[in-house]
């Protein structure tokens, strides 16, 4: 029995035609270079009139899957099996081009792939050099940690209470009185941000920020829809806050101790300033402060410290200073804050490696951590200073920076707009890698957030060398 369109299908007349001819396609009962029936052979056989066949065969012709010959009539094209195939199977790179969350720049693609590659030289990492890791301490430590069954399970939704207790006192060398309720646990700095981006603001809200900023190099708040502005902390400050605040939902991302990646430092009425000035427009505060530990010398107050109102919201870590395969940071707010955060954090990983934070829990409260941190600090100024005196040796005449206060970063300026994609190439070629400062700032093409933390004094020392003779070029 030929077969029919069904009037009482979903698929109109001309989708079922459509369907009908790809199965015939399918089933081999059609081969390359049949010719098919007449429009009105298939007209008179479906019922149907010619128009809607015709309508069929044209959406056939151009999904490649039949082809007219002048004079000869309609055949099966010589790729309709390949075009067939590839219509059943999913279109990834259309879901990956239409999903929510914003590819990086190719250069970072590129970084984070080579950051894994033994043979390269690192001149640009945010991260510690593994023999600055206290990896036999830590080991050790594993050996006097004692566990219990329930320390060792899913934690409360805000992390562990013991960690977070802990914390509390440490914090308040930091000029931080707070209490385990208004600590969250998380899962690194990067994820405190994700967590405040989907979790506390609207789609389209304001995200200000200084130019460069590390916020351009990863999208936690981009991908959640928010607005990135970049704004200058003079005075014309708080007035231009007020104009591209309006009615949005806004905050303030800041890192006021070694920012990243210049590495200035705020004074401590910088940071009064910037308080009240948010705290009279309404604008809530990130104080991103992962790096206030690895300062040279003391460190002014967090801004967190002078906070009576809720206004700041601030983030602490051991990624940066620990080992940061623990993926252990913190985030200081008001309890509503914490609770919502809590709440979307247990959605997406149901907390954070409960052995991890009995780890921190015991350097900290046994004072290991503090021991760990005066060792560290002097071993990166030591290559700081190692790496400052190339500095001053061979680009004296091509570049200027300014000396580490502290922290794995010099943030070196060329004098010509050099740095670009293609000497990032080069030198990649030649194994050694960079952070560009584009990828902080799109038209930076003359700054290089130059770390001395990771590389070893002799790949330092030889990929700086690298860079000066393609700086030349």
């Amino acid at each position: 029995m030929k077969w029919k369109p069904n009037r009482h299908s979903h698929l109109t007349v001309q989708e079922q035609i459509v369907d009908w001819i790809k199965t015939r396609i399918e089933r081999g009962d059609w081969t390359v270079g049949t010719k098919i029936p007449t429009q009105r052979q298939l007209a008179t056989q479906f019922n149907v009139n010619r128009s809607t066949v015709q309508l069929a065969l044209d959406e056939l012709k151009a999904n490649g899957l039949l082809e007219s010959k002048m004079g000869s009539g309609v055949f099966l094209a010589n790729n309709s099996w390949n075009v067939l195939l590839n219509s059943a199977q999913p279109n990834w790179q259309q879901h990956i081009e239409s999903s929510i969350h914003k590819p990086n720049y190719h250069t970072i693609q590129l970084i984070n792939q080579c950051e894994q590659m033994d043979h390269i030289i690192r001149l640009g990492t945010g991260e510690l050099s593994p023999e600055l890791l206290p990896t036999k301490q830590i080991e050790q430590s594993l050996k006097n940690i004692s566990l219990e069954s329930k320390a060792i399970g899913y934690s409360s939704p805000q992390g562990s209470e013991k960690l977070r207790g802990i914390l509390c006192e440490y914090l308040k060398k930091r000029g931080i009185q707070t209490a385990p309720e208004n600590i969250l646990i998380v899962s690194g700095a990067l994820q405190a941000l994700q967590l405040i981006a989907i979790g506390l603001l609207e789609e389209g809200s304001s995200v200000f920020h200084e130019q460069p900023s590390y916020l351009n190099s990863v999208h936690p708040f981009q991908s959640a829809g928010m607005r990135m502005i970049s704004v200058s902390r003079d005075s014309h400050l708080t007035n231009n806050l007020r104009a591209l605040k309006r009615k949005r939902q806004a905050l303030f991302y800041c890192v006021p101790t070694l920012h990243n990646p210049t590495g200035y430092n705020w004074s401590l009425e910088e940071k009064k300033n910037l308080y009240n000035m948010c705290k009279e427009l309404q604008i809530p505060i990130i104080e991103d402060d992962v790096y206030h530990e690895l300062l040279f010398e003391s460190s002014s107050p967090a801004i967190k410290s002078f906070d009576t109102s809720g206004q700041v919201l601030y983030i602490g870590s051991v990624s940066k200073t620990l080992s940061p395969g623990l993926r252990i940071g913190w985030v200081v707010a008001p309890s509503p804050v914490i609770e919502r955060l809590a709440d979307i954090k247990m959605q997406t990983d149901y907390g954070s490696s409960a052995f991890s934070q009995e780890i921190v829990a015991h350097w900290i409260s046994f004072g290991l951590y503090e021991k760990h941190l005066i060792k560290l600090r002097e071993q990166l100024k030591r290559r700081a200073t190692y790496v400052e005196e190339i500095l001053e040796q061979k680009f004296q005449q091509i570049a200027t920076w300014k000396k580490s206060e502290g922290g794995f970063y010099i943030w070196i300026r060329f004098h010509e707009p050099i740095v670009n994609k293609a000497l990032f190439l080069n030198l990649l070629n030649q194994n050694v890698l960079i952070n560009p400062g584009y990828i902080y700032k799109s038209s930076d093409l003359h700054h290089i957030r130059l770390s001395f933390a990771y590389a070893s004094l002799e790949e330092l020392k030889e990929g700086l060398n690298i860079l000066l003779e393609l700086s030349r070029h």
